[in-house]
């Protein structure tokens, strides 16, 4: 399962990207092609994306530029799930294609329980010159709105470990200078930081020195994006609940710094994965317990696409019956869960509907109705 889990979020993780103003996108970041409309008869009518707070308490079971334009402009969002505090970023592969095809049936339905959810912006390239400036345009557009970004962090070295969505720094060296140009972008306001997407769940792969270092690197991270922002929240890789047991990857995690108030807020978990939103919270809570550390420290999950949770064969690309999650918010009602955001962006695929990172305008409809 370790081995599944692995694949699943890294080959996501790159896959679902909003990029960053002027972030230069690789061949599994390309932009999407023309994708032709279903031959349905009739479109049905889809109810608004589910609200944290309305759902059920979980059962107890044990992966643009802010300057003003036509394509760029902030719309004002058409259904009241979407958060009033979280910022919703408008350089996205699924705003464009919503921008770009007006006629289509499938739009309505994307634009409003995809385009317009706010999600996730992720840094991933660690030889970029202009980081800081890329970093700044998204924290400070979203201070001007008086919304809280969130920022993706994933340029770790040894990225996948050699999978689809290898590549990351050279070296920790190199790691560690781009973590201070990306913590000199963070500005001042409140800003909720992913670290490294696999980072931690995922250092099997490496020798023990190796792992360690990765750890020391993932340590000074959140502490120097904590001190060149105070306001920022950091948060560590749990994993998912499917993948190391809570303890585990507590140990891991106290090792990499996620115990320690100078370094972490605490935890993530589900990024581009499909696992309920009830077992990531048990399972987050579980970890929690088991990492110690200060009693503030919480969690986030990436809601996404888990709306039907994970697919029973294990399947982890682009799987078919799958649906969004539970609308971003920074209010989920949870003891100990600070957060449900949107890290992967639903419709972008995992290498199975399209090339990974590509726009598919089927697989964002089959998942928004």
């Amino acid at each position: 399962m370790v081995a599944l889990a692995s694949v699943v979020v890294a080959v996501a993780a790159v896959a679902g990207l909003t990029s960053a103003p002027g972030e230069a996108r690789g061949s599994d970041e390309a932009r999407p092609g023309p994708s032709g409309s279903p031959t349905l008869a009739s479109w049905p009518t889809v109810p608004p994306v589910p609200t944290a707070e309305a759902s059920p308490s979980p059962s107890p079971k044990p992966k643009a530029s802010p300057t003003a334009s036509a394509a760029g402009a902030r719309r004002t969002p058409a259904t009241a799930a979407v958060s009033s505090r979280l910022y919703h970023h408008p350089d996205s592969q699924v705003d464009e294609w919503v921008h770009d095809h007006p006629g289509d049936p499938r739009a309505a339905v994307i634009e409003s329980r995809i385009a317009e959810q706010p999600a996730a912006v992720w840094f991933t390239d660690a030889e970029a010159a202009d980081t800081t400036s890329r970093v700044r345009a998204v924290t400070a557009a979203a201070a001007a709105a008086g919304r809280v970004p969130a920022v993706v962090v994933y340029a770790i070295p040894d990225r996948d470990c050699g999978g689809a969505s290898e590549g990351g720094a050279s070296d920790l060296d190199a790691y560690d200078a781009w973590i201070d140009r990306v913590a000199a972008g963070l500005g001042s306001g409140e800003v909720m930081v992913v670290l490294e997407p696999d980072a931690v769940a995922q250092s099997d792969c490496l020798s023990a020195a190796d792992r360690g270092a990765r750890f020391a690197s993932l340590a000074r991270a959140g502490r120097v994006l904590k001190s060149a922002d105070p306001r920022a929240r950091v948060y560590y890789d749990a994993g998912h609940s499917t993948w190391n047991p809570a303890a585990q990857q507590a140990a891991l995690l106290r090792q990499a710094g996620a115990a320690s108030a100078a370094s972490s807020d605490g935890v993530f978990s589900n990024v581009s994965n499909f696992h309920r939103t009830a077992d990531e919270i048990a399972y987050d809570r579980a970890v929690l317990d088991a990492l110690g550390g200060p009693a503030g420290l919480g969690a986030v999950i990436d809601t996404s696409r888990n709306g039907n949770g994970a697919p029973a064969d294990g399947q982890w690309c682009d799987p078919d019956g799958r649906k969004i999650g539970r609308a971003p918010t920074l209010n989920t009602g949870e003891g100990r869960i600070d957060a449900y955001l949107w890290v992967k962006l639903p419709g972008e695929s995992d290498g199975c509907k399209g090339e990974a990172g590509t726009f598919s305008a089927s697989y964002a409809y089959d998942l928004a109705r």
